[in-house]
Formats: C-alpha cells, structure tokens, sequence
C-alpha cells in the first residue's frame, strides 16, 4: 500500500487526503494548527460561535459541493431555488436582484430581471449592462491574453460607466475576487462571470452555510478521514521536506514520516519556505502573487434591526452584510450581524474603535431600528492573507499540481486551477493534486479513483 502524506488541512489538503483514501493509499494529514479548515473554520467568542470569515458558496460550485456531500453535510449549505439578493442603498429603496423563474428561459436570457430590475441604474446603463455581459460571454477564461488586462479596464473599454461598475460589476467582483475591478484579472472575472451567471441558468444560485465553518471543516472532515483510516496529525508543523532515495521525508518537531508521495497543501508563501532548497520550478516567484485582505466587523444587537439573511451595499462603507444570529448560537432576541469587506487594506491596521464609529452609523443608516438598538458586542476579525492577491498577471504564477519532482504535488487555491481563489478553487486543486500522484506515482488500488 501506497503511502501518501498531505502537508496541511484547509479544505485543498482535505480534499486531497480523501482522494488518497479512495486510491487505497495509507493518508497521513499533518496539520499545523489545532483544527482543520484552514483559513474556513471557526473560534468562540462568549457564547457566540464565529467563523474566521464569511463564506458563501454558488451552485456551480460542484467540487466543493461534492465534498460536502461526502462529509455528510451537504444539508448545512443550502443553495437557493434560484438566484436572488437585495442591494441596499442608505437613500434609496432596497432593490431585488432575482434571476427569471421562466424555466424554459435559457442563459444568459434569464439575467434579463436582475438587469432591467436595477432601479439603482438609469435605463441606458442597464442596456448597456445587458451588452457588456453578451461579451463576456464570448472571452474564453482560458486565453492567456485576457490575464494581462484589469477587469476595470475591459469594463470602461466597454463604456461602463463609474455608476454602473459601483452598483454592480464591482459589487459581485468584490465578493468573487476580493479585488476591485481595476486590480481584478479580467481572465478570473470571466470564469466567475461565465461560470456562476452567464454560462448556464443556475449556477449562480447563492448557498450561505448555516452551520459554523468549523463544523463542516473540521468537525466533519475530521469524522471522514478518521474512518476512511487517515492518520490526523493536528499541531504539527512541518520543519522540513526531504527526498532520499526514492521517496520523501516529512519531518514535524515529533516525528519523522515517510511517505511515497506528498501534497503540499498550505499557502503559497509557507509553500515557498517549505520547499525553497528543493529544485521546484519557479518557486522563488509565488511571493509574487502577494495577498488581499478581508476584515470582518462584528456587531450584537440587543434586538432585532433586520429580516434580511443577507444584502448587498452600495453608497456606504459597508459591502455586505449577514445575519449570523442563528448560525452563531447567539441568545434569544439579540441580532448577530457579520459585515464582509473585502480588499480592505484600508481598514487592515484601523482599530476597534475606529471601525466602530465609522460601521455602527453605517449600518443604522441601512437599518433604521439599529439606531435604537443597544450594541452588546462589537468586535473585529481581519484576515491579511485572505486571499492572493488576484490581479492581472498572475496566472503565469500560479504552479499546476506537478511540481517536476516524483511524488512532489502542490494544492491551494492559489495553485493553477483557473479558478479564484475560493472553496471550490481549494477542492479542485486538493483533488488535482492527489490525482497527478495516484496517476504518475502512486500504486493504483483495484478501485481507482476517476480524474475529475
């Protein structure tokens, strides 16, 4: 039996380890922290229970919903009959963006409500909004030339104006890429556009966990591995990777394990310290793919100040916005509200107090009776790696699964998987990863696992 061993327990090395499970190879997880999840997991907070930060998940997320599925949770992130969410505004009426209910209507015919519905656009804007997504949907994500340009750029090419790109290409790309539009790659744009809205009719239906991360990538994933005989090493970092012979050597403060093939499954910037005196083409060069932070700012209402599960925002600070009441176990007639900044290097190094005096009238003025409401709790989560920083450029940076050396693979959602950097970027490259070994590497079982 083959030995494979997975270098970190985010959602790419759990994806990666049960793949190795399914080959029938004997899986060691080492995991630095103590939980699995990577950067999607949970802490507790008094009573409340809160993730690291927010995640929402789209239907054509099908590799990451697929894992779900295999850790029985599927049920913990519902995905919505079809795709619709509301924009605030704090001087203007709330307006609905909701795809056709027509189901005969084809793609990307059945965007035509959430276009011509968005009262915050005048009515040229709105057509000219329905021609710029006709040609997106002629880009091939995959032609190399679309990664040199900003996504802004292409837009105000197109004749988007500022209005139209505040109001909505930069709402979804805020939230896709956490990057704005004129940092964002226009190749990364086009996948999450083509992908989750203009390529078929569903795939952008919203899917918001309703049960903390933690649950669902350590709880659950923890419970997977243990029974498919997966060794889980938790607070065990990795000091050193070494090839001898013709297998590799994982080394841990501990323990030394060996392995016939390793996954390197963590960040890109602890990727390139790991293996930086290994002969790993262009490792010196993933630095380059920089980071993007998120910020998230928490705030516990002594009642109730909304009915919405979540909204998007334009004309204020805050971008979106989620109820967390249920989610986080909050006590009964409090109101948990998580507000999700991405790209938010302005507010990285604010403190508390800052962020308080700017947020708490923010979201009064979106929500009339917090103006009334007692803040119980207000707290502030930041998140400098989020995600790497997905501009133009840096697809060339990003490495496929093969690393050039036997039995080496790389996983993350920074990895070449053409997809941002997402939950479902993370499972495709865990799984990529995992495959390249059970194809080139790996003794194959008698069941072997099909490449997806």
């Amino acid at each position: 039996m083959s030995r494979l061993v997975v270098v970190g327990g985010g959602v790419a090395g759990i994806a990666a380890a049960l793949r190795g499970i399914d080959a029938g190879c004997a899986v060691t997880l080492v995991e630095a922290r103590s939980r699995l999840g990577g950067a999607a997991g949970s802490f507790r907070r008094g009573d409340l229970t809160v993730d690291t930060g927010q995640h929402v998940i789209l239907r054509c997320y099908s590799t990451y919903r697929r894992l779900l599925a295999r850790l029985g949770v599927a049920d913990a992130v519902p995905v919505q009959e079809r795709l619709g969410f509301p924009v605030l505004h704090p001087a203007r009426r709330p307006v609905w963006l909701r795809r056709s209910s027509v189901p005969w209507l084809p793609a990307p015919a059945h965007l035509l409500p959430v276009v011509l519905g968005h009262r915050l656009l005048a009515p040229a804007a709105r057509l000219r909004v329905l021609g710029t997504a006709l040609a997106l949907r002629a880009l091939d994500p995959e032609d190399p030339r679309l990664d040199g340009c900003s996504f802004g750029a292409w837009l105000r090419h197109r004749g988007e104006s500022d209005r139209s790109i505040e109001a909505l290409w930069g709402l979804l790309t805020l939230a896709a890429l956490n990057a704005q539009v004129d940092d964002a790659s226009l190749a990364l744009a086009v996948r999450v556009f083509r992908t989750g809205l203009l390529d078929g009719v569903d795939g952008g239906d919203i899917g918001v966990p309703t049960r903390p991360l933690g649950q669902l990538h350590h709880d659950a994933a923890h419970r997977a591995l243990r029974r498919g005989g997966a060794n889980v090493r938790l607070r065990a970092k990795v000091s050193g990777l070494h090839r001898v012979g013709d297998r590799w050597r994982v080394e841990t403060p501990d323990e030394v394990v060996d392995a016939d093939g390793v996954v390197v499954a963590v960040p890109h910037a602890q990727a390139a310290r790991l293996l930086h005196d290994l002969p790993v083409p262009a490792c010196a060069q993933w630095a380059r793919l920089g980071s993007s932070p998120i910020v998230n700012v928490h705030v516990v209402y002594d009642r109730p100040v909304t009915e919405l599960p979540f909204a998007a925002v334009v004309g204020s600070p805050v971008q979106w916005v989620f109820d967390r009441t249920a989610v986080a176990g909050a006590r009964a007639g409090r109101q948990y509200l998580a507000v999700s900044l991405s790209a938010a290097d302005r507010y990285l190094q604010a403190r508390t107090g800052e962020l308080r005096h700017v947020f708490l009238p923010a979201l009064a003025a979106l929500f009339p009776r917090a103006a009334g409401a007692r803040v119980e709790d207000f707290f502030v989560t930041r998140e400098p790696c989020a995600t790497f920083r997905q501009a133009p450029g840096t697809r060339r940076l990003r490495p496929p699964p093969a690393t050039g050396l036997p039995g080496l693979a790389l996983a993350g959602a920074w990895a070449g998987t053409g997809w941002p950097d997402t939950l479902e970027g993370a499972a495709r490259s865990g799984e990529a990863a995992a495959d390249h070994l059970i194809q080139h590497t790996l003794h194959r079982s008698s069941n072997p696992v099909e490449a997806t």
